[in-house]
């Protein structure tokens, strides 16, 4: 099992949802986090003042799966969430983790049966 954490841009969330559903990956938590990397930040003018905004909104994803829909998750948010056919700086990034155990709540159920 892995947990995989995807920070992507605001406005790919609905077409990283879709390449999702098509790969059928149903359960996802999405977040809204703000961050900066190599952007750095944006600068612009509010009435005349220059102003900075160094934390950029950015949107979190987290996917628990089981092996096999590992790679899978992982091409379908690229395809999703890549700007372009050569991506741009400030597209996201995806981390995957190994995940010790999962435990449905309603059930009780562990492991990968529950997810």
């Amino acid at each position: 099992m892995k947990l995989i954490i995807a920070i992507i841009q605001p406005t790919k969330l609905e077409a990283v949802k879709e390449a999702l559903t098509q790969v059928d990956v149903h359960r996802l938590t999405v977040l809204d986090c703000q961050g900066f990397g190599r952007q750095k930040g944006q600068s612009g003018n509010y009435r005349g003042t220059e102003f900075s905004v160094n934390l950029l909104r950015k949107v979190q994803l987290q996917i628990a799966v089981n092996e096999e829909f590992v790679n899978p998750t992982i091409e379908a948010i690229l395809s999703g969430g890549r700007s372009g056919d050569a991506g741009e700086i400030g597209d996201g990034k995806i981390f995957v983790l190994p995940m010790d155990d999962c435990i449905r709540i309603r059930t009780g159920e562990t492991g990968s049966e529950a997810i």
